[in-house]
C-alpha cells in the first residue's frame, strides 16, 4: 500500500475532549507497522452532534470512522443505515463512509467486551450488574446476553428497573457476581473518583471489569482487588474492537 499508487484514505474519531484518545495513536502505529503509507488517522473533536455533517461533507477521502461519548446514541439519526446488530443494541461506535457519502452505522463494543471477558468466567458468574447507562452500556448488556449472563442496570437516578448505588448491599454482591463500570469515573486525570460502592463486598468469587484503560487500574479496580476480586481494564476491549473496526473497514 503506497502512497503514489494508492489514494489518500483517511479515518478518525468523533467525540467530545477526545485528547487522550487510545484510538488515535493505536491506528496510526498501526498503519505505520504495516506500511499503510496512504492511510491516516485524525481526531474530530465536537461540542455538538450538529457539527457532525460537516465533517462528513468537508473531510475527502474519509473512509471510516470511530465513536466515542458522548455521540454512540446520538450518533444514530445522520445514519443512512445500521447493522442488525447495531439496531439491536441502539448503539455505534464504527461507522463506514461509502464513495456515494453513504453511512452505516455498526458496533464493535460488544465483540470486544465479550472477547475480552470470556476467559474471566467461571460457574458462579451467572449474574452482572452493569454501572452506567450510556451508550457503551448496551453493548455491554447485549454480550451479556449472547453469555446468557443475566444483568441489571445502576445508575444515580434509577428507575423501577434498575439499582440504585445504595442499594447494593450485601445481599445484592451475594447475587451479582459481576461488576462492570461503563461510566467515565475514575478515567484520567480524576483518578481518585470511583463509583460510589461499598468496596468490601466484592470477593474473590467477583470479577470487577473497567470500561476505562487510563488509568490501567483505576480506583475502581485497586479497591475491588484489594478484596481479591479478578480485576480486568478495557485495553483489551479497545484493541479488539478497533481490529474489527478495521475489518469493516476493508470489507
Amino acid at each position: 500500500m503506497k502512497k503514489e499508487t494508492k489514494k489518500q484514505l483517511k479515518f478518525g474519531l468523533i467525540g467530545r475532549n477526545i485528547s487522550y484518545s487510545f484510538s488515535k495513536k493505536y491506528f496510526n502505529e498501526k498503519f505505520e507497522m504495516g506500511h499503510f503509507d496512504n492511510c491516516e488517522y485524525k481526531n474530530y473533536d465536537i461540542e455538538n452532534i450538529k457539527e457532525f455533517p460537516r465533517i462528513i461533507g468537508e473531510v475527502k477521502g474519509l473512509r471510516g470512522l470511530n465513536v466515542t461519548i458522548p455521540y454512540k446514541e446520538e450518533i444514530i439519526p445522520y445514519l443512512d443505515k445500521l447493522s442488525k446488530t447495531a439496531e439491536k443494541i441502539g448503539a455505534v461506535n464504527c461507522i463506514t463512509i461509502s464513495k456515494k457519502k453513504k453511512l452505516k452505522g455498526y458496533n464493535t463494543d460488544y465483540y470486544g467486551f465479550k472477547k475480552s471477558i470470556q476467559p474471566l468466567l467461571k460457574e458462579h458468574h451467572k449474574k452482572a450488574l452493569i454501572l452506567g447507562t450510556g451508550g457503551a452500556s448496551k453493548a455491554i448488556a447485549y454480550a451479556l446476553r449472547s453469555l446468557k449472563i443475566e444483568y441489571d442496570f445502576v445508575s444515580r437516578t434509577a428507575d423501577e428497573f434498575q439499582y440504585k448505588y445504595e442499594e447494593l448491599d450485601a445481599a445484592v454482591f451475594e447475587e451479582y457476581t459481576i461488576i462492570i463500570n461503563t461510566t467515565p469515573v475514575g478515567t484520567h486525570p480524576n483518578v481518585d473518583d470511583c463509583p460510589n460502592l461499598n468496596y468490601s463486598l466484592f470477593t474473590k468469587k467477583h470479577i470487577a471489569y473497567d470500561l476505562i484503560y487510563n488509568p490501567e487500574e483505576t480506583a475502581f479496580l485497586r479497591k475491588a482487588k484489594e478484596h481479591d476480586a479478578t480485576i480486568k481494564n478495557g485495553y483489551e476491549m479497545l484493541v479488539l474492537q478497533a481490529e474489527k473496526a478495521w475489518k469493516i473497514w476493508n470489507e
